[in-house]
């Protein structure tokens, strides 16, 4: 497990770089450590970061989590220490959940201090996380095709289907969870012999759903959105794609490779982690 994951984000960081993006960008963050996830708080005015600080899949006790001001400024290197790999975050009831590889850490929100370390049986790659209008938190399994909830400091298998493909990315939209899928057949290098694309998972029935347009496109990575508008990056090209209504879903933005979960002020701004350039961009969309 391990020296795979090593080897295929070696490999992901040898790929030839593509232009950075121009069109819209306001700032850039820098001297992070291998930024995973970007999460807006709004109830604080701040932007969290994931650092992961080694090898993705390895409990080496490097992981961090930062934290930005609006403006792209460092308020706190080291807000939280003592993770492993964290990934994807998640707010809900005063406290940050963040994906570390098979467990889910909770950070009490406004100290920054690490409070708990909730398990997830039969996890194998924890990534992406969401909290739903209820409070219930949501993590993806990327290696497992599964999603997790939990409610409180109880974690529960939600969804476990291999048309999940990969399931990385994954944002609470009302009734539906929208997962981006990396794809089927995951190589050595992280390619896939299948790419992935946008699904939706209804919370309550469970049952996934391809969404139009969007499927075996991309080898996907975060996923937010707003209002009608769904944006996903992909991390082994670094492009930002933006789907609507059924439409193929259009390049909006390039990076180089390494374009991670991406975050959202819920309005305007798109905050995209370039975990390869220890980087955070800030765009300003259309």
């Amino acid at each position: 497990m391990n020296t795979f994951i090593t080897s295929a984000f070696l490999a992901v960081i040898g790929i030839a770089a593509m232009p950075a993006a121009q069109a819209g960008e306001l700032w850039r963050a820098t001297g992070l450590e291998q930024p995973e996830s970007a999460l807006f708080d709004a109830a604080n005015n701040r932007i969290i970061v994931s650092n992961i600080v080694g090898n993705p899949g390895e409990a080496d006790g490097n992981g961090y989590l930062s934290v930005l001001s609006v403006d792209g400024k460092t308020i706190t290197q080291h807000w939280t220490d003592g993770m492993d790999a964290p990934k994807g975050m998640a707010i809900s009831g005063g406290k940050l959940y963040v994906a570390d590889i098979t467990k889910v850490r909770v950070v009490d929100l406004a100290s920054g201090k690490l409070v708990a370390s909730i398990a997830v049986p039969n996890a194998v790659f924890l990534n992406d996380m969401t909290a739903d209008q209820s409070g219930k938190v949501y993590v993806t399994d990327m290696l497992g095709d599964a999603i997790y909830r939990i409610d409180g400091d109880r974690p529960e298998l939600f969804v476990k289907d291999a048309a999940l493909a990969s399931p990385n990315g994954v944002f609470a939209d009302g009734n539906r969870l929208i997962v981006a899928s990396w794809g089927k057949g995951i190589k050595p290098d992280f390619s896939t012999a299948e790419p992935g694309g946008l699904l939706s998972v209804d919370i309550a029935s469970k049952v996934v759903s391809p969404l139009p347009g969007a499927q075996k496109f991309a080898d996907l990575d975060g996923v937010v959105a707003i209002g009608d508008t769904i944006y996903a990056t992909a991390y082994m090209t670094g492009t930002l794609y933006r789907y609507q209504g059924g439409a193929a879903p259009e390049a909006v933005a390039h990076f180089k490779p390494g374009s991670a979960d991406i975050g959202t002020d819920g309005k305007s701004i798109l905050y995209v982690p370039l975990m390869n350039e220890g980087e955070v961009a800030a765009l300003k969309l259309d």
